[in-house]
């Protein structure tokens, strides 16, 4: 059973956005006296929304609910700012994205960055291409790892969630594919490593972009 569409995480994995989310973070945190961090190290805190990322980033001294929060509406203002600093495809996804246009499979991103910000990156860095669905994080669909806004978004791009590929960078993207039945690709040039992908049920690993175009015609099985 040939795939009809892609589904694609956004940090990690379409783009690398690990630096300009690490310096407005630790300007947040070094406003506020609190240790900042390496930016290879944010690998780790990125992923599971705005609120996990400050409160991984945060000193578990200083993690109650008022400093977490005021410190996740610094950073969203922060990042507003800053975002597209260095921000930038990964090499070989611009040639990924034009190889699947021309097989005329649908696109979609899925993202736990809240939607605004995931509608801004695709928008100004991904907008040569016309991608059929994007889907940021939202009070209308519980974040990733829960299935509903794969399941969602495979509805509305009209193709069975089992002739989907879910390419992402991590644990929570592949537990999200297995979830809603799509064959879950770890992206291994993103933020997380390949023990983290295996373990959450990567079906697929892939070195680099190109290689999705290779699973394209594969049945995998759903194991």
């Amino acid at each position: 059973m040939p795939f009809r569409a892609t589904i694609f995480d956004l940090d990690g994995t379409l783009l690398d956005t690990l630096d300009d989310i690490a310096n407005a973070a630790n300007r947040v945190l070094a406003v506020r006296g609190f240790p900042t961090h390496p930016n290879p190290n944010y690998r780790t805190f990125i992923g599971e929304g705005v609120v996990k990322l400050m409160l991984q980033a945060l000193p578990q001294t200083h993690q109650d609910e008022a400093t977490v929060q005021a410190c996740v509406g610094a950073y969203v203002e922060e990042y507003e700012r800053t975002w597209n600093a260095q921000t930038k495809p990964y090499a070989g996804v611009p040639e990924m994205l034009d190889a699947l246009v021309v097989r005329g499979l649908k696109l979609a991103v899925l993202s736990n960055k809240p939607d605004h910000f995931t509608q801004r990156c695709v928008g100004e860095l991904l907008a040569e291409w016309a991608f059929d669905m994007v889907l940021g994080a939202s009070d209308k669909f519980p974040r990733k790892p829960n299935p509903a806004s794969a399941t969602e978004t495979a509805k509305r791009l009209g193709v069975p969630p089992a002739e989907c590929l879910y390419v992402g960078d991590s644990g929570v993207d592949m537990q999200t594919a297995r979830a809603a039945d799509m064959c879950a690709v770890g992206a291994l040039w993103g933020f997380r490593g390949k023990e983290e992908l295996l373990t959450n049920g990567a079906q697929h690993l892939i070195t680099k972009p190109s290689e999705v175009l290779e699973l394209l015609n594969r049945d995998i099985p759903y194991t």
